[in-house]
């Protein structure tokens, strides 16, 4: 792949993360405020509600660290495009086809290597 596509890529794809990142923190934030053992009249909370509450903080937190990862390994991409290394498979060091980066400029693997944990990775 053409090194200035894929850092068109990865910006834009950065960009994109960072914004779903400070919604979803800010949601997080929303989620975190409500207190989880009284309701708004100082009354114990039905079990049910108190049950969905602690699922959509977790789920809130899931986003939030699952938007992390992604930057990260966009971060991780653009680090390798500035080093040299983007494009070839942290695992065997061959060429990543362009289909696959075209479909996801952050990998740093090729197919075979899909499911492989890259070195320092």
């Amino acid at each position: 792949m053409d090194p200035d596509r894929a850092r068109d890529m990865l910006t834009a794809e950065l960009k994109a993360l960072d914004e779903r990142a400070e919604f979803a923190a800010e949601s997080a934030a929303q989620v975190a405020s409500g207190d989880l053992s009284a309701n708004e009249g100082g009354m114990q909370q039905h079990p049910a509600d108190y049950g969905t509450d602690i699922a959509n903080r977790m789920e809130s937190d899931g986003l939030v660290q699952t938007i992390e990862v992604q930057r990260r390994r966009v971060r991780d991409a653009l680090d390798r495009l500035d080093q040299g290394s983007y494009g070839r498979c942290a695992v065997c060091g061959r060429e990543i086809d362009d289909e696959r980066l075209e479909a996801r400029p952050e990998v740093a693997t090729c197919r075979e290597h899909a499911d492989a944990q890259p070195v320092g990775g």
